[in-house]
């Protein structure tokens, strides 16, 4: 074969290894004892690239000087367990409206009060933590209204208002309807306070200067067949005496015109130093 009819054929091989990827090995310079064209054809069409991991996927960290977005802030914490006060009676009374607590209101941030709060705040999709922030405390106002003087105090609690003039010499029962509260007074010293309730618009506990006339301990009412423990009469049929409805429901309920105690050891006590000639001043 001639030169040219080799150059020809090399020539060809290359112009295949080109366009194949092929390896070509050149000729000797003589144009003899070079190896022959050696062509290499791929067996398979290359794969596709593998998807990228969840982690290749990730925004690139934040360069020198660059800042991250800004997230937003926590919640302000407002009350929290331990907490006592007029604003934990307000939440205590709101929470009672939506009926996820029936005890109080206390005036203390008990148990059953952040189990009270991480129930409401679990049925609204908040954290439930228990404790009470200004996001829960905004949705809670969103669906309850203020509540009345005598809700925040239901259960007793509230101040009792100075005491009436009339009280200030002797042993009086100092009963005042402004505040609900019964003073037990001695020479114008207060021994003993507690909250009482009075009879209904029907029912009405009078009003004036009184005397303690009669003590029955465990009295029994004979006209509304009801118990009258700790009676101390002084009007009448009517009576300071205990009541489990007042201790159950607080000021939910009224009196059929006695003067109504819901401590038990507090009535106990009076009973035992109370005497028969004792003054009782019910006031405004």
């Amino acid at each position: 074969m001639g030169r040219k009819s080799i150059a020809g054929l090399v020539a060809l091989a290359a112009l295949t290894a080109g366009a194949a990827g092929c390896t070509v090995q050149p000729a000797g310079a003589d144009g003899k004892g070079g190896s022959p064209v050696r062509i290499e054809v791929p067996s398979r069409t290359p794969s596709a690239p593998a998807p990228k991991s969840p982690a290749s996927r990730a925004p690139a960290p934040v360069g020198p000087g660059k800042s991250s977005p800004p997230s937003a802030p926590a919640p302000r914490v407002l009350w929290s367990p331990g907490d006592s006060g007029r604003d934990i009676r307000e939440l205590q009374a709101r929470l009672r409206q939506v009926a996820w607590i029936f005890e109080g209101p206390t005036g203390t941030y008990d148990d059953a009060t952040a189990k009270a709060v991480r129930g409401f705040q679990g049925k609204r999709g908040l954290p439930g933590t228990g404790v009470t922030d200004s996001v829960t405390w905004q949705r809670l106002l969103g669906m309850t209204r203020e509540p009345g003087k005598w809700e925040l105090y239901l259960m007793g609690g509230q101040p009792a208002d100075a005491p009436d003039p009339r009280c200030r010499t002797g042993r009086v029962l100092c009963i005042s309807k402004s505040s609900r509260t019964l003073r037990w007074m001695i020479d114008g010293r207060t021994v003993d306070t507690m909250p009482v309730r009075f009879g209904s618009e029907y029912t009405p506990t009078r009003e004036g200067v009184f005397q303690v006339y009669w003590k029955s301990r465990h009295h029994v009412s004979t006209l509304y067949d009801s118990p009258m423990p700790y009676a101390l009469f002084f009007s009448g049929g009517q009576a300071v005496h205990f009541s489990a409805d007042f201790a159950a429901r607080g000021y939910g309920g009224a009196s059929h015109g006695c003067v109504n105690v819901r401590d038990e050891g507090a009535i106990a006590r009076l009973y035992g130093q109370v005497r028969n000639g004792d003054k009782v001043v019910v006031h405004w």
